[in-house]
């Protein structure tokens, strides 16, 4: 009886429906876990450099510096990508005689808001997928244990006296799906609150660094045009 009852057993006699149903839950299972390994790697890295690079940026006091150091670099990532976008259209802009201050700054401004949207798409990327694993795979698993439910029912309809040992086997393996359903659902549901709020957080730095930067970069563009004035 133990061992008629034992879990690989269930699973194993379940209806192939239902097997079908816990296969898909366990690659779900395992794509959630994927997604949030690699995120988190890739967060914390996020907000590392971001760090890194507000301490060298702020400390070396020389935007033309800092920016000939990222330009130096292979691939720039993060606050530096947002840096690079926006100074290097600055740059540009202001080889421009006829601009104004505020016209150079709308596109310093439009060029790191692009940049801005690039890198968030990078970061989120497949952070809302584990939203989406977290909020059906309870109802798959219930499917399952339905459709289990259903077919067990339906095999003993030519049984003449059904007892509990007889129905609580089938039972038991069709309420498997909707266990494994809510051990697929609850780390992806916490894992999708944890990093959304992590994304948010990072992508609240870079707000605030473009804010600075503006700032600064449309100070240094009215002092351009003062000189040339003089």
């Amino acid at each position: 009886m133990t061992n008629n009852l034992s879990l690989w057993h269930l699973i194993a006699n379940a209806d192939i429906v239902v097997q079908i149903i816990m296969i898909i839950l366990v690659a779900g299972s395992v794509w959630s876990w994927a997604i949030m390994i690699q995120r988190y790697n890739l967060l914390k890295q996020a907000k590392s450099e971001a760090k890194n690079f507000a301490k060298q940026f702020w400390s070396t006091g020389n935007v033309a510096k800092v920016y000939q150091n990222i330009s130096r670099q292979p691939e720039a990532k993060g606050m530096g990508y947002l840096f690079s976008c926006g100074f290097r259209e600055f740059l540009r802009l202001r080889k421009q005689d006829d601009l104004q201050g505020n016209v150079i700054l709308e596109g310093v401004e439009r060029s790191m808001r692009v940049a801005m949207m690039q890198e968030s798409e990078r970061l989120e990327h497949q952070i809302s997928l584990l939203g989406t694993i977290g909020a059906i795979a309870p109802y798959v698993g219930l499917l399952g244990t339905v459709w289990g439910i259903m077919a067990s029912f339906t095999a003993l309809g030519g049984v003449e006296q059904a007892t509990l040992s007889i129905v609580a086997p089938h039972i038991a393996e069709a309420l498997i799906a909707t266990a494994l359903g809510l051990f697929v659902a609850i780390p992806a549901v916490v894992g999708y609150n944890r990093f959304s709020r992590a994304l948010d957080a990072v992508l609240l730095e870079y707000e605030n660094f473009q804010d600075e930067l503006c700032t600064l970069l449309y100070r240094e563009a009215y002092k351009t045009q003062d000189q040339k004035r003089v």
